[in-house]
């Protein structure tokens, strides 16, 4: 058996990992990498690879780092099945679509730069219609149900606890009279999180591929991340202003409306409107709604006893046109808007920014991690002066920093996860981690149990198991 990482090698971003078995491939992601313009554009479009040449893909969770760039695989000549759980199916067909509309939008901008500089157009990654016809590929399955996507090799996807129909993959492999189980994470939830299960840990692995994006962090617990919220939205609403949220649609969204639903329930934030005006975010909460296969114990225990699923309180608005979200401005009582993208760099919050960042009542609520460059970062830093979609714009409005609502692990579980299948492991590899927190999840590791042969793989690195 030979595994290759492609992908969020040494990095956080592009996940891609092919395994070789009986002379056959089975890939596991297929990850959109994320980084500077031109150099995203060259490393999504060309696969260090013949796609062609695939059996199969088996995929961990439909962020987008780790489905995005199936549509390109599709359109390069993949004719295999795509295996993955029942909701990541349909989540992944949303969250493609609206990648696929995304790609045309910035090759529209990118194209209008390059014709004033006389350059030839370029081609968007994938369309949104390329997008659509990779929805055929996919093979859904239920969690803890084996099947065998390729020759000698038997798969099982366990619940990752990370955004809806996340999985870790288990892949036992038969090759030559001998018997071996690789686990990918995937990526790896949190303990306690709302509306989800928690992650499953990894059972008598032989080999664990496994991220380690926080694994020099500990996160403060949720609750205590959503108190913070709440003081924020306890000061803005007794100065009337309104709280504007950068959220990212899948995960956050959800469990941030269900932890304001909880406290709008016990009569701890008095009961304004929570507006969620983002597509994608709306679509996606469709889905968490119809795969109740997912939830923890204590939501599906409100759906059996008919009490309203904190999704679905009386006091939240989800928007679904244009028109609904352009009405949300001339509201001028205080509520909160929870809108995409996460690090204010494009979507409908831009637009509720540009319409609230001069209002010193007004708070802006990050709780996403921003990157550098984004607008999310600049206000992050404290910068009273921005600009959105090319004016510039004088910031009176509070802004207030949370930390704590990541779904990823911290370094206290990924150390747990790695003890769970400690007796039997003969390697460890770690990827979706940059070097810093490698590094020290790694140190805390050696100090706390006797640990295997241990790699922090380059891309395209191989390895016979």
């Amino acid at each position: 058996m030979k595994l290759t990482t492609f992908g969020a090698a040494q990095s956080v971003t592009g996940s891609m990992h092919m395994l070789e078995v009986n002379g056959h491939t089975l890939l596991m992601d297929c990850g959109m990498y994320q980084g500077r313009r031109e150099e995203t554009y060259k490393v999504n479009l060309n696969f260090p690879f013949d796609p062609k040449t695939l059996d199969c893909v088996v995929l961990s969770h439909a962020h987008i780092d780790h489905s995005g760039n199936l549509p390109n695989l599709v359109k390069n000549g993949f004719q295999g099945p795509i295996w993955t759980t029942n909701a990541t199916a349909d989540l992944a067909d949303i969250m493609l679509r609206d990648s696929g509309r995304i790609q045309e939008d910035d090759i529209k901008f990118v194209n209008k730069i390059r014709a004033k500089q006389g350059q030839p157009p370029m081609e968007p990654l994938y369309t949104e219609i390329q997008a659509i016809q990779t929805a055929p590929h996919f093979r859904s399955v239920f969690y803890d149900q084996p099947f065998s996507p390729i020759p000698g090799v038997t798969v099982t996807l366990y619940d990752a606890g990370h955004i809806i129909g996340s999985a870790a993959i288990c892949v036992d492999v038969e090759e030559q009279g001998n018997k071996k189980r690789l686990w990918f994470s995937g990526d790896i939830g949190r303990l306690e999180a709302p509306i989800l299960k928690d992650p499953v840990l990894p059972i008598d692995a032989d080999y664990l591929l496994m991220e380690c994006t926080y694994g020099d962090t500990i996160h403060p617990p949720m609750e205590e991340a959503f108190e913070e919220f709440k003081a924020v939205v306890l000061r803005t609403i007794k100065r009337g202003g309104k709280v504007i949220v950068p959220a990212f649609a899948i995960g956050r969204t959800q469990n941030l409306s269900y932890y304001l639903g909880d406290a709008i329930d016990k009569g701890e934030i008095p009961p304004i409107p929570v507006i969620v005006d983002s597509p994608l975010a709306v679509s996606a909460s469709d889905i968490y709604r119809r795969h109740t296969e997912c939830f923890d114990e204590e939501t599906a225990a409100m759906i059996r006893e008919h009490r309203t699923p904190y999704l679905d309180f009386d006091h939240i608005i989800y928007t679904h046109s244009v028109d609904e979200s352009k009405a949300i401005n001339s509201f001028h009582e205080p509520c909160i808007i929870i809108s995409a993208s996460g690090m204010a760099e494009n979507g409908r919050i831009l637009h509720h920014l540009r319409n609230n960042i001069g209002d010193g009542k007004n708070t802006i609520a990050l709780i996403s991690y921003m990157a550098p460059y984004t607008l999310g970062r600049r206000l992050q830093e404290g910068q009273t002066k921005v600009r959105i979609f090319g004016e510039e714009f004088f910031r009176k409005a509070e802004v207030a920093m949370i930390a704590g609502f990541s779904a990823h692990a911290d370094q206290n579980l990924l150390v747990d996860y790695v003890k769970a299948t400690s007796a039997t492991l003969k390697k460890l590899i770690l990827v979706h981690g940059e070097a810093e927190a490698e590094e020290a999840f790694l140190t805390r590791l050696k100090n706390e149990l006797k640990l295997p042969e241990a790699v922090y793989p380059t891309k395209g690195e191989s390895f016979e198991l």
